[in-house]
């Protein structure tokens, strides 16, 4: 088996000019966020444009009240909430989780975690296209979304074309800037969601967006289209990103390498992951090679080298056989995320309204903004609904 990296999985989705897809609304943008609200306003602007429901999924910079002024500001719709006051569990504890909880590969963000929570309220809230939009991205042409939302009748998944910063691993980005080939692909950055991949969910890993692309076995049908921006940012600031992403984009490559070449999970077994982490760090280590030997100034050098070590540093602590078992963990997950998914569609009938599902949730100090342009805070429990997260 060549087992290897590909620069490319373009070839895996089905591309499309915006101008042959029909229209469709979008329900809902999601935004998960840890900034301050002024890194909304380019989320706001997209919604005030489509006239699409926001929900800001708040922690760490990002408050409530701010978010939802600057949505009152604009005469949006929109509703946010404190992932910081949450109780964790109002998420399922995870089997791939617990694989790395005491462990050095263990993922201290709150990605993944608002993420599922969007999916969620989704459920409950009745909706049946979404968009993630992390708030770092631009969206040049807000009729992009009314294509995306058109095309997923057909697709699970549509990412919007990254015309900005490419969105890689640090890895990634020193194979491009060392003057190597490097693609980009679609992630949860512009992510449109149909109703029928809200059985998917995003594990507490690096590269949770290409998992959430899968069912369990296979990549769903997945699409891309129309534009979005990625900010610019310095992938090699902090070798620490480097460490943290490396089992995350080591596990994503390695499966959509096998998809690249007409293969499936059932293909990825010990002596798949042995060829291929050997071939991940001989990458690396060429990466290191070329960076000392190009022109790219000293300083910027020796970042891209440190964070290059990083990553072969922690590279050199995966095993085959963790690769193996976080799979078939993930794939526990997936199980388990369908059946609850299928349990609440049952239990509250499709759903009835963000304001139903948040009840629902038993989320507390949430804020929101009427199409009035009034700001209502608190949500109402309705009677009989189960209380998942407690109240403060």
């Amino acid at each position: 088996m060549n087992a290897r990296q590909h620069e490319s999985h373009q070839d895996l989705l089905a591309h499309f000019d915006t101008e042959d897809v029909s229209l469709a609304a979008m329900d809902a943008i999601i935004v998960p966020t840890a900034r301050p609200a002024a890194y909304l306003r380019q989320a706001i602007a997209a919604a005030k444009a489509r006239d699409v429901f926001l929900l800001f999924l708040c922690s760490k910079l990002s408050t409530t009240s701010g978010a939802i002024l600057e949505a009152k500001n604009a005469g949006v719709r929109a509703l946010a909430i404190d992932i910081d006051l949450l109780n964790p569990r109002l998420v399922p504890t995870f089997a791939s989780d617990e694989i790395l909880r005491f462990t050095r590969f263990r993922r201290q963000t709150d990605t993944s975690f608002k993420r599922n929570l969007g999916l969620l309220v989704a459920v409950l809230a009745g909706w049946k296209r979404i968009l993630f939009l992390d708030d770092d991205i631009v969206l040049p042409n807000p009729a992009d979304l009314g294509v995306a939302a058109g095309l997923l009748d057909e697709y699970a998944v549509v990412g919007l074309a990254n015309s900005g910063m490419p969105d890689n691993s640090v890895v990634c980005h020193a194979i491009r800037d060392a003057g190597q080939k490097q693609d980009t692909f679609i992630g949860g950055g512009a992510l449109a969601v149909g109703e029928a991949a809200f059985s998917s969910f995003f594990p507490n890993i690096y590269n949770e967006d290409w998992f959430f692309l899968l069912d369990g076995m296979k990549l769903r049908p997945s699409a891309t289209t129309g534009e979005a921006r990625q900010k610019d940012y310095d992938p090699y600031r902090d070798p620490r990103r480097a460490r943290g992403e490396e089992l995350g984009d080591t596990l994503a490559e390695g499966v959509f390498g096998l998809f690249d070449s007409h293969l499936g999970l059932a293909q990825a077994t010990k002596a798949y992951w042995r060829e291929f982490l050997a071939d991940r760090r001989r990458i690396i280590r060429d990466t290191i090679k070329l960076v000392e030997a190009s022109p790219i100034e000293a300083a910027q050098q020796a970042r891209m080298v440190g964070s290059l070590k990083a990553a072969i540093g922690r590279s050199e602590l995966i095993t085959p056989d963790l690769c193996v078992r976080y799979l078939r963990a993930w794939q526990q997950d997936c199980v388990s995320w369908r059946q609850l998914i299928t349990e609440l569609r049952r239990d509250h009938h499709g759903g009835s309204g963000v304001e139903h599902a948040v009840a629902a949730l038993g989320i507390p100090l949430l804020a929101q903004a009427g199409g009035d342009g009034r700001v209502s805070t608190g949500a109402k429990r309705r009677p009989g609904l189960p209380r998942t997260a407690a109240r403060v």
